[in-house]
């Protein structure tokens, strides 16, 4: 029976994910192998396949020690250069994995890379987002366009609200910090900022979130607000004009935060 996904914690603030059927088990942006192998032989489980959402050392750095004496798939996106990969994917492709019995659909979802993809299980609600959509927050723009990373995530909030986001890092707290900096009277913002406080005083994970959470609080998905706009117009002088301008300012506004 597939299990939910279990967050493999690596370096100061990855999680590798992790799907299991009890047998065998499929993970998610493996940027350190000891980890994923110590769970592995905890558990008792067989490492099927691999899923890459992008190519960053800090979620492809443990593919190929994985992969050195395991013949098994290594999803990834077409677009970049992803270690071992044999199975390059496109956005529309579907991925099914028999073992654990997982299907999954491929969303673009550039902005952060160029090539970054995401994975959405629709029968089980479970997005795999990489460093796209965080919880309470995005990825910087390392290679990509405002444009781009806008694009993509209207693209994952419009899905179901009740999705879980599996994203893969712990940035919750320094993510709603700011959102409550750039909407302190936001009572939805504030709320989940301190049960995230909470957790985080407990060493306990933030994750997963839900789209639906994330249309209510985080300020990335939000640049089209009134109030986000004007909020943006009161830090830098002037306001935007358009949605991804909205975007483009509160990107700004967090990175020199």
């Amino acid at each position: 029976m597939l299990q939910a996904p279990t967050a493999i914690p690596a370096f100061s603030d990855n999680y590798i994910w992790a799907v299991h059927d009890g047998s065998h088990c499929v993970v998610v942006d493996p940027g350190d192998p000891a980890p994923v192998e110590a769970w592995l032989a905890e558990q008792g489980l067989v490492l099927s396949a691999l899923l890459i959402t992008h190519h960053h050392p800090d979620h492809v750095g443990g593919v190929s020690a994985l992969c050195r004496d395991r013949d098994i798939p290594v999803y990834g996106p077409a677009r970049e250069t992803i270690p071992e990969m044999s199975h390059p994917l496109r956005d529309g492709d579907r991925v099914r994995l028999p073992e654990p019995d997982l299907e999954l659909e491929v969303i673009d979802v550039p902005g952060h890379t160029l090539g970054h993809i995401a994975y959405l299980a629709p029968l089980q609600g479970w997005l795999f987002c990489g460093d796209t959509l965080f919880a309470g927050g995005c990825g910087r723009l390392f290679e990509g366009t405002p444009e781009q990373m806008h694009h993509s995530l209207t693209r994952l909030s419009g899905l179901p609200e009740q999705t879980l986001v599996f994203c893969a890092h712990e940035y919750t707290l320094a993510n709603l910090t700011f959102a409550a900096t750039v909407s302190p009277d936001d009572r939805a913002v504030n709320d989940r900022l301190s049960r995230v406080r909470e957790l985080r005083d407990e060493q306990r994970i933030t994750l997963p979130s839900t789209i639906g959470e994330e249309r209510r609080t985080n300020p990335f998905l939000r640049a089209a607000e009134p109030q986000l706009r004007e909020a943006c117009q009161q830090h830098f002088g002037s306001r935007p004009d358009n949605p991804v301008e909205g975007f483009a300012a509160l990107r700004r506004w967090k990175d020199s935060a």
